[in-house]
């Protein structure tokens, strides 16, 4: 039977039904994926002389088991064990805890070598691992595991797999590059990543891996961009003498990075190349009033256009402040399309008759706008607001609505320009990182715990003055149900202290769709003049008069989730401020509570939280905004990451690059794995 790194792992000896679904929870579908089921540290597992160990370092000793060991049973199923290991002329105290079996294995006068944690003032050894035949040199690689899965049995299993399997594996990565760079074969590399016998081996294998991945991301994602060019996408000729009138009669004067972005979206938008464009701006940067001068000039040119949101609130907002915006130009019409107004099945066929016909040219909407029913006569542009909140069919869906729209996507997720260019390296990136001339700078201060009672003394002062507030709940990460009992117990507290005087709203995750936007709908309306709220609070939500933001035990917060709470006040012309509430008990979580009190620059704010916390990711729920990679950190190995984009680049410019001979394991990965590739030739 021919062999495969597609096989499953079922076909290794000793993986059955339960022991492949374990595999498989970890991801680990194929043998290939067994293969860079890589580790994430290295036991060091070098034999060392007592003299040469310090306290409190995980060591290996070797020596002569001096006499029987000793099992002690306390508590329920719960075991010590205890022996004495003569280590050349001193006597060290081993102790394991439930592993009592080892007593039937080892005997007085057998040499064993013990792997644990070193006390140097009682002279003992707490156990991890006992190695019956320790070499003088060797590492172990630790694997992250699960209760149906022990590490071991995947590091068994990965050297069966690499055993039957290595004569399989094909270099990826073009030889004049691994010379270039001094990169391992691929066959070496999995091999010296899982079994090293030295630290320098295993690193050099890890640097070839992180470069492998990278690379491979980068041709993902350019090789994605080169599809989406070649698509034919849509000419618009927009009215550029309409435009410059229209951003004349605006209320206010577009920034310089507002300008320069416009000016990048209407060069793609006249390009028959198809558009697909992020548009990155800081919370309040004004990248709403970019897409509508987008939307307005494919307008011009005879095209419908469409703006996703990924709430009803958010949309209705857009709605708002379109329908303003468009109020003087007939040639607009504007329409919101979401679940409430789908209830009116009268009104809800008009909308989407007049759709079809090609009446209604601006629509905003919630996932309502891909319904199978939703048609449009000429759509032309396609915006999706808070991008990373839409799954990729969602998107899909959104762009099949017309033929080749082009797409322009907003995030308010801050991300270092040359992080952004680099990740988001499928999409063409237009930043705005200036704000509106007269926006007030957010005022941020930092309390202590104690100094609660000052933050809703000034709270009441604003209250007082007309203005609303936010108070924000603590953030308990592992269980929703505890961040509701927070918020009801500050809602209660504040009900309490301010009753007669001012009326307090609730806002939590555990309220249907539908609460949460009369909440917000009556906070609006100026009806609740303070809202307590768990992070639920949208990204984007516009409510002019809330000038205080009191966010308790923000050191629980990262600084990217502390700058988007901060940005929802300071959206009117009021001075707007920012309370921290909070203890932090280390240096990393003062130095987060310095930042934001420093600074209101998100891109500063982005860059400081990649350097704190590391790479998140924006395709799920994280918040930073990057792809999650298996080995590779695009922060710290972010020069791997640069030069891995510059030679994809250079590659692909190579137009005989599929034919030459060094880059056959390449072309065969990319028919293998990269399907759409094929639609290139």
């Amino acid at each position: 039977m021919a062999r495969a790194l597609t096989d499953s792992p079922a076909v290794l000896k000793g993986v059955g039904p339960k022991k492949l679904q374990a595999l498989n929870k970890l991801g680990i579908n194929t043998i290939e994926d067994l293969l860079t089921y890589y580790p994430f540290r290295y036991e060091d597992l070098t034999v060392k002389q007592l003299s040469d160990v310090a306290d409190g370092e995980k060591v290996v000793l070797k020596g002569v088991i001096a006499a029987p060991p000793v099992v002690s049973h306390f508590g329920r199923a719960k075991t010590r064990l205890n022996f004495g290991l003569l280590v050349e002329n001193d006597l060290v105290k081993v102790t394991f805890f439930n592993q009592g079996y080892l007593a039937k294995r080892l005997s007085t006068g057998q040499e064993v070598a013990v792997y644990g944690k070193y006390d140097q003032r009682r002279q003992s050894l707490t156990g991890m691992k006992v190695m019956y035949q320790a070499k003088d040199e060797d590492l172990a690689g630790v694997y992250r595991a699960s209760k149906e899965i022990t590490a071991k049995t995947i590091k068994d299993l990965v050297s069966l797999a690499y055993a039957n399997y290595h004569d399989l594996i094909f270099d990826i990565v073009p030889d004049s590059l691994r010379q270039k760079f001094r990169l391992e074969t691929r066959s070496q590399m999995i091999h010296d990543m899982h079994f090293p016998v030295t630290l320098a081996q295993g690193k050099a294998a890890r640097r070839s891996a992180i470069f492998e991945e990278f690379f491979k991301f980068q041709l993902r994602i350019q090789l994605l961009k080169q599809k989406h060019r070649k698509e034919n996408g849509i000419i618009i000729k927009y009215d550029n003498d309409k435009l410059r009138q229209f951003i004349k009669q605006l209320p206010f004067e577009l920034t310089g990075a507002q300008k320069r972005v416009v000016n990048e979206i209407c060069r793609d938008l006249h390009r028959p190349e198809h558009m697909n464009r992020l548009l990155q701006g800081d919370v309040g940067s004004g990248k709403t009033v970019v897409a509508a001068l987008a939307m307005y000039a494919a307008i011009t040119a005879g095209y419908q256009t469409v703006l996703m949101a990924p709430t009803e609130i958010l949309a209705q907002q857009h709605a708002q402040k379109l329908a303003q915006l468009f109020e003087t130009i007939p040639e607009v019409n504007v329409a919101l399309l979401t679940s409430s107004v789908t209830r009116n099945q009268k009104a809800k066929q008009a909308l989407l008759d007049n759709l079809a016909s090609g009446e209604i040219n601006l629509l905003i909407g919630t996932h309502a706008v891909i319904q199978d029913n939703v048609n449009f006569k000429k759509l032309g542009l396609v915006v999706t607001d808070e991008q990373h909140r839409f799954g990729v069919g969602q998107r899909q869906a959104l762009r099949q609505k017309g033929d080749f729209p082009d797409a322009l996507a907003m995030t308010a997720t801050p991300i270092p320009r040359t992080l952004a260019i680099t990740t988001y390296g499928e999409m063409d990136v237009s930043i705005i990182d200036e704000l509106p001339k007269g926006r007030q700078t957010i005022k941020t201060n930092w309390l202590r715990q104690k100094q609660f009672t000052q933050a809703l003394d000034f709270m009441e002062q604003q209250l007082q003055n007309g203005s609303q507030a936010y108070v924000i709940s603590p953030l308990i990460a592992e269980s929703e149900m505890l961040d509701l009992q927070n918020a009801t117990e500050i809602y209660e507290k504040l009900k309490a202290h301010y009753a007669g005087r001012y009326e307090v709203g609730l806002l939590h995750g555990q309220l249907t769709s539908e609460q949460k936007d009369e909440v917000m709908d009556h906070f609006k309306a100026g009806e609740l003049d303070i809202l307590v709220s768990t992070t639920v609070i949208e990204v984007g939500v516009d409510v002019p008069n809330a000038t205080v933001m009191v966010i308790l035990d923000a050191d629980r917060f990262g600084l990217a989730q502390l700058h988007q709470l901060r940005g929802r006040v300071g959206r009117g012309s009021k001075q707007s401020y920012c309370l921290l509430v909070a203890d932090p008990k280390s240096e990393y979580g003062i130095e987060r509570m310095k930042t934001m009190v420093e600074t209101t620059d998100g891109f500063v704010i982005a860059q400081k939280d990649l350097e704190l916390r590391g790479p998140g990711d924006v395709l799920g729920k994280k918040q930073s905004g990057l792809p999650d990679f298996k080995i590779g950190d695009p922060v710290s190995d972010f020069n791997i990451l640069q030069v891995a984009q510059l030679e994809v680049a250079k590659l692909l410019t190579d137009e005989k690059f599929r034919y030459r001979q060094e880059n056959a394991g390449l072309m065969r990965y990319l028919n293998q794995e990269l399907t759409y590739f094929t639609s290139f030739d």
